[in-house]
């Protein structure tokens, strides 16, 4: 039976950290997944990656892995027992003095024979302890895996709330893989980054463990109009001179998609915020309170002014100056 380095699998170092195990995961999952790897050997290669993962990302199973790996060519090189190679009763023993009996697992567990072999179908060395009375190994149920994938939101999406459907490719245990659609609703105020749970649809379980879950991480498309900052959303908008000066209403966008009219107060300064209340992201996904909109002011000055404007203008400024001006010259 071939050592299955799990390290060389995800492209690790043997030091790496879980965040670094977790990234790598991602990486080759994404690469080799079935909809996207087109190879030949494009479902052993997501197994192994998978597999790879189950065991370092869990601190027993690797810890168990690492000292199993180091007596692996002792493995390889004892007289045969009745597990296809050596007696692990010789140097596996548990803190208390017992012995551990390992057999491959006939059940098919969806992880290879090396796993298999390690685990007991899916278990952690400790898991498989017995007494010699108890006549075979005994198994525990284990929860299938978690699988994740990205999904892309419009701003008014996040915010509104909405559905997706998805095709999966589900592997009922002792059964081919097959290609199941389903419909995940996503709650309104989701933010990017956020992650969208789908009970029961991940990896079947093993040994009569439940299945993982879904996991469907949100992310958000470019809006230029709109900033989220938290709850609160800042956007912007041309307010023309006389507006700014008089007072008047001008047209903002909201993340809702929709569109509010707003009141601009007289004296109004380039740069400065209106704050409208309520119209921000809600404070938690699927809440009814939201935050606040910030609409920034951007005040517009007229352009191609003609003769009559800008002696209107010349006007105002004698009248704000009290200094009279010369008229431009002709």
């Amino acid at each position: 039976m071939e050592f299955k380095d799990y390290y060389q699998v995800l492209g690790v170092t043997r030091d790496a950290d879980a965040a670094e195990i977790k990234k790598a995961y991602r990486k080759r999952a994404r690469k080799y997944h079935p909809d996207v790897y087109t190879g030949a050997d494009a479902e052993n290669k997501f197994k192994e990656v998978n597999e790879a993962y189950q065991v370092l990302s869990d601190a027993d199973k690797r810890a168990r892995y690492d000292r199993f790996g180091k007596d692996w060519e002792r493995y390889q090189t004892a007289p045969n027992t009745s597990t296809g190679g050596a007696d692990f009763n010789e140097w596996f023993t548990g803190d208390s003095g017992a012995h551990f009996d390992f057999e491959t697992s006939q059940g098919g567990s969806g992880f290879s024979d090396f796993f298999d072999l390690l685990f007991g179908g899916g278990q952690g060395f400790g898991d498989a302890r017995r007494g010699p009375q108890m006549g075979g190994l005994r198994t525990q149920p284990m929860r299938g895996e978690d699988h994740e994938y990205p999904v892309q939101l419009s701003v008014a999406e996040a915010f509104n709330g909405t559905t997706r459907t998805f095709e999966i490719s589900a592997t009922p245990r002792g059964h081919e893989p097959v290609r199941q659609k389903i419909e995940v609703t996503i709650p309104a105020g989701v933010k990017d980054g956020a992650r969208v749970r789908v009970a029961g649809k991940g990896g079947p379980g093993r040994n009569g463990g439940p299945p993982g879950d879904v996991y469907l991480r949100v992310k958000l498309q470019p809006d230029a109009r709109f900033t989220i900052d938290g709850s609160t959303v800042r956007t912007e908008v041309d307010v023309p001179l006389y507006s700014a000066m008089l007072g008047g209403e001008v047209v903002v966008p909201t993340p809702a998609g929709k569109k509010l009219a707003l009141t601009i107060p007289a004296g109004t300064q380039n740069g400065q915020s209106i704050r409208l209340k309520g119209q921000g992201w809600p404070t938690s996904a699927g809440g009814s309170t939201r935050g606040d909109l910030l609409v920034k002011a951007n005040v517009q000055l007229p352009e191609n002014l003609s003769d009559d404007e800008r002696r209107l203008f010349e006007e105002l400024a004698e009248l704000r100056s009290g200094v009279k001006r010369e008229p431009a010259a002709a």
